[in-house]
This record gives structure tokens, sequence and C-alpha cells, in this order.
């Protein structure tokens, strides 16, 4: 049965319209109380909460020594690792690492106007916990795009948390990667308990500096919740694309490109198509129809095209541009002739990521082409971006002072702290020269 999917002109009132349809859904007051509660649970009753929270929330009967993951079950996990699989997430580690080391923060000085030497310095962050989602599918890229990330800065310690199956095992292809990345301290769980035990510590676990990757909205809260305790690095919430097309597309990869982004599988996923040809939506739409039905996530697809799939045409580049900045999608695929691509790249400034030419498939950069996939979502590519290299260090600023440079800067700074009232602050640079002049 063939899904009728529908499109509007752009006008006065779609952004309006993609305003309503693109907004994060609303976090209802009852999980923040369930998040608040169960964070409270965890931050007093540590290892027992999570047990209990585990077997009610994943079905898991665990004791207190199978919440981290054995060397045993590390060693069966690679044991069963394929070599072909080995050498794709080797692959994926390689790029990952190579991309990121051309961002690596460096120590600078340099010599203000009063010739003190100022700058700044990097330090990694000492103690990271990176939360990988469970769910239907072992998120083996997740691993890649963020616990590479911590390698790659030098991180110390590096804590992983995951939810178990039912069984209580975690997927081997998922701890077989973290092997391969080094990674010893993996715990098994989930939600927001995790994010808690992460912040709080328990009994077993060491809290950690900063918290890292993507969740549901349970765990997106919990981190929310704990920011000032810990760090967080930002709040991805659902997968979204937005895909630009144009008479050079070709129909079947705009369709792909599309139903991708719509099998993650959490009912929230937004995907977006904008085109400037109007003949190409009759296309497009067929294509859908003629691959949704050879998915293995077809019901997941289904929902999203009803209930998250807007699809616009643009009468000029103007309003592509218009609608795309509006958006600010997770990821933007330019399917367009070449000549708009360097117009589009331009002007379009608030994308998590942006995919150049038909050939470029946001698959490529959730999997293996070297960009961390851990995006904003929800309209806030606007004000932030993907996790990169730096948010796994600190920076510190760095002043150095001798008696020239003060006596150059004593005037101004003498004259804020009387603007401010602040008649300690004065004191302390005046009396520095002083003692200079004495000692002289």
């Amino acid at each position: 049965m063939d899904i009728n999917l529908n499109y509007q002109s752009y006008n006065s009132d779609t952004l309006k319209d993609l305003e309503r349809f693109s907004a994060s859904s609303i976090v209802d007051k009852n999980l923040i109380s369930l998040v608040t509660e169960i964070l409270e649970d965890v931050k007093n009753h540590g290892n027992r909460a999570l047990i209990e929270r585990t077997l009610l929330y994943d079905k898991a009967s665990l004791k207190e020594s199978d919440l981290m993951v054995s060397g045993i079950e590390f060693e069966s996990a690679n044991a069963s690792l394929e070599a072909r699989q080995r050498k794709a997430i080797e692959e994926a580690i390689e790029n990952v690492s190579i991309f990121h080391r051309q961002n690596l923060p460096e120590d600078w000085k340099s010599k203000n106007l009063h010739g003190a030497t100022v700058g700044e310095n990097y330090y990694p962050i000492r103690r990271v916990g990176i939360y990988i989602p469970g769910g239907n599918v072992p998120l083996v890229s997740t691993v890649v795009m963020t616990v590479t990330l911590a390698k790659v800065a030098g991180v110390e310690e590096i804590v992983v948390a995951t939810p178990p199956n039912e069984d209580g095992s975690i997927a081997s292809e998922l701890l077989a990667a973290l092997q391969l990345l080094g990674v010893q301290e993996v715990y098994k769980i989930g939600g927001a308990q995790a994010i808690g035990a992460l912040a709080h510590g328990t009994e077993t676990i060491t809290p950690v500096d900063k918290i890292y990757g993507p969740g549901n909205a349970y765990v997106n809260e919990a981190k929310r919740q704990v920011f000032g305790v810990t760090g967080i690095d930002l709040l991805p919430g659902p997968s979204e694309v937005m895909v630009i097309a144009d008479k050079t597309s070709n129909p079947s990869f705009v369709a792909a490109a599309l139903l991708a982004q719509a099998e993650h599988g959490s009912g929230k996923e937004k995907i977006y198509l904008i085109f400037t040809e109007e003949s190409m939506f009759k296309s497009i739409a067929s294509e859908i129809n003629n691959q949704v039905g050879h998915l293995g996530h077809k019901e997941a697809v289904l929902k999203i095209l009803k209930i998250g799939f807007f699809a616009a045409y643009a009468h000029d580049l103007k309003e592509v541009v218009d609608l795309a900045n509006f958006i600010a999608p997770e990821h933007l695929e330019l399917q367009v002739e070449n000549q708009v691509i360097s117009y589009l790249q331009k002007n379009i400034t608030t994308a998590g990521a942006l995919l150049l030419g038909h050939f470029s498939a946001t698959a490529l950069g959730d999997f293996v082409a070297g960009p961390s996939h851990v995006l904003p979502t929800g309209r806030s590519s606007r004000f932030s971006s993907g996790l990169r290299i730096e948010d796994f260090f600190r920076r510190t600023s760095i002043i150095c002072y001798d008696p020239k440079s003060v006596a150059k800067a004593k005037e101004s700074a003498v004259l804020f702290s009387e603007m401010e009232r602040l008649d300690a602050h004065g004191n302390s640079i005046s009396l520095r020269l002083k003692v200079d002049e004495e000692g002289e």
C-alpha cells in the first residue's frame, strides 16, 4: 500500500508551519519528575538503585559484580568479531582519528599592550563518561564517533555506560569495538540511572568530569539536570535530515537518504525534502514507496513518513537558503548540481553537517567519514555545533606580568577599581609597584 506524500509551495506561512513541525517534543513534567527521582535514588542508594532500575527498565537481572563488563566478556566478544567487521571498525577509527587530529588545540602565548605575557594552555579532561544508547541495534558507530575523540585527545580515563540486553549481555560487536579502542571500564547500565551513576558515582563507579553521547529523552533530561555537578557535551535528540534536490538529483538517492534517517526507531525522527524542480516530487515519492517495502525497519519508517515528513517546493535558491537556515538540520544533503553547491555552502550557515553532492550519503558520515556523528538537533544547530576534539579538553588562561608591564597597566587597572568601588583590587596592584620601587 502506497503512502500518500504531500508537499507545500513556499509561502508566507511556510516558516510558521515549519516551526510547529520541527519543534522538539516538549518534555512533560512527569518525565522531568521521574528523572529527578531516578537521579536522587542513584545518588542516595548507589549500586542498589542501579540494579533495581536495570531490572525495571531493561528487564536484566544483575548482581553487583555483574555491573562492570568482565575481561572474559571482552575476550569472548573479540573472538566472535569477524575479520571483515574488525577491518570496517578499524577503518572508521582511523578516519575519525585523522579528521580530529587536524583540530587538536595547541597552547599559545603572546604579548598584550602592557608587554605582559598572556595565552592559553589546553589540558585533556582527566576522566570522561561516554553513554552509548541501547535499543534494537548495537550502535558500534557511536562508540567510534565518541571514544576515538577521547583517545586522540589523550584522556586518561574513559568510562562507558550502555544498557544491557535482557540476559545481561552487551552486543559483542560493541564490546569488540571498545576493546579495539582500549576501553576497559564499561558498565551495563542505561537511561537516566546511568547518567546519575556517571555524575555522582556509586560504590563501584567513580564519578566522571564530563559526560558525552546521545540518548533518549530520559538520558537528555538527566544530562540537563546533572550539568553543573559534571560537564556535558550537548543534548542531541532524534535524528534529522534535510535533502535539497534539483533537476540533477537522482530520485532514488534522495528517497534513500530520507528513509535512512527515518529508520532509527525513536518514532520522533524528522525528515525534510526541499526541491526546486516541482516535477521531481512525484518521482521522489514513488521511489520512497518502492524502497520502503524492502526495509527491515519498515514499520518504524512508515510511522515517520506519516508524522515526521515535511516537503516544500522552493521557487528559487533564496527560498532554499531561508528554509534550510530556519530548520538548522542535523544533516543537510545538497543533492544538487555542482555550481549550486558552492552558493548553498556559503549561504546556509546553520547545518550540523553538510553532505556535498550526489554521492555524499549521510550514512557515510554516520559510520566512516571522519567527523563525529554526535550533532545538534531540534534547530539547536543555530547556536551549537557537533562533538569535536576540543570538547575533550579544558583550557586555562595564562597571565604573566613583571614590574615593567605592571607599571604600564597600573593607571587603567586602578581606574577600573575606582569605577567599581573595589579599592582592595586597586591596592593589590599599587602595592606591587611600591614594593618594587622600595626594593630598588
